[in-house]
């Protein structure tokens, strides 16, 4: 469910509410019971909200929506759009039951709503975000973010830093991650037996041999050419302006982005609202919406579930490549 407080509860409610998911796979909502009563009351969905208990699968009809509530304590009333204690508390248990339930085998995955960053903080938990969480909670040495829209693959070396420190943290073992990550997802994933993996610069024209930094010779151009001795078919730095374009049209299976904005720009450019974050590295099948709590517009019934439909999408349709 992600936030009781945020978005999550609704665009969950409103995904259900067509049958396209209940073809696709039988969906579980791990969440709070009384929240997601009163999300479909409010919506004024033609929805039943059914508890559910155990381990034990079971198929429900095309009007019910299961929903499995791991609170020793029921919620109760949650100001929305509010980060607080007990929203953090509850959004951390509604990921830990949905990882312990992935790694028995009850469930074939896992795909989250969002949570909000400062309410599982004043929760105890300090984690910058889902990912980092499902690693620990996994016992993952090695993860990363790949966000899949439209005809993109983007695979990440960084995410939320400030722009101004990004030169320092560019180093060759974290690209050689990262390039290292979209091949792992490219084969195991999507099925990609030879992948071919666009690597992005970060300066203009890839620095232009040095006139606008050096970062590509210093720690890009290594980390790509490290890739390409262990049989990866990287490409070499090339000037992001380029490449997605390149990426968009088929030439690369994915793309290795330095950084959020250089990645996201292009996806939501194509892809907007219907983009997917999936975590690469884990031993369970983990696919994300790629938007936040939305705490703005909480309550007023505005917000989209594309993102959310896109992301069980794609998560039933790992687990089923997985399980052929």
């Amino acid at each position: 469910m992600g936030d009781p407080a945020g978005i999550g509860p609704e665009v969950i409610a409103k995904a259900l509410a067509g049958g396209k998911l209940r073809r696709l796979c039988l969906p579980l909502v791990i969440g709070s019971l009384s929240v997601m009563q009163q999300t479909v009351k409010r919506l004024r969905l033609k929805l039943d909200v059914v508890p559910v208990s155990g381990h034990r699968r079971a198929a429900f009809r095309s009007n019910q929506i299961a929903v499995l509530d791991p609170l020793e304590r029921p919620l109760g009333r949650v100001k929305l759009g509010a980060a607080a204690p007990e929203t953090g508390r509850a959004s951390v248990a509604f990921i830990k039951k949905g990882v312990h339930l992935a790694q028995i085998g009850c469930i074939d995955g896992i795909v989250t709503a969002p949570i909000n960053k400062e309410a599982i903080n004043m929760a105890g938990c300090h984690f910058p975000g889902h990912t980092e969480l499902l690693a620990h909670l996994t016992q993952t040495e090695e993860s990363g973010m790949m966000i899949v829209g439209g005809p993109l693959k983007i695979m990440f070396v960084t995410t939320h830093v400030a722009i101004k420190d990004l030169s320092a943290l560019l180093t060759k073992p974290k690209i050689e991650k990262g390039i290292r990550l979209a091949h792992l997802a490219l084969t195991k994933l999507f099925g990609i037996k030879r992948p071919r993996i666009g690597v992005a610069a970060l300066n203009p024209h890839a620095g232009e041999h040095g006139l606008f930094g050096n970062e590509e010779a210093r720690v890009i151009f290594p980390a790509a050419r490290a890739a390409q001795a262990k049989g990866i078919l990287a490409s070499d730095p090339l000037p992001a302006d380029t490449l997605f374009g390149r990426a968009a049209r088929g030439e690369f299976d994915g793309v290795v982005a330095l950084y959020h904005d250089q990645g996201l720009i292009p996806l939501k450019l194509v892809a907007f609202g219907t983009c997917v974050n999936l975590t690469v590295g884990l031993p369970i099948i983990r696919t994300s919406v790629d938007h936040g709590t939305a705490f703005d517009i909480v309550g007023k019934g505005v917000a989209d579930p594309g993102s959310l439909m896109e992301a069980v999408a794609l998560a039933a349709t790992l687990a089923m490549k997985r399980n052929a």
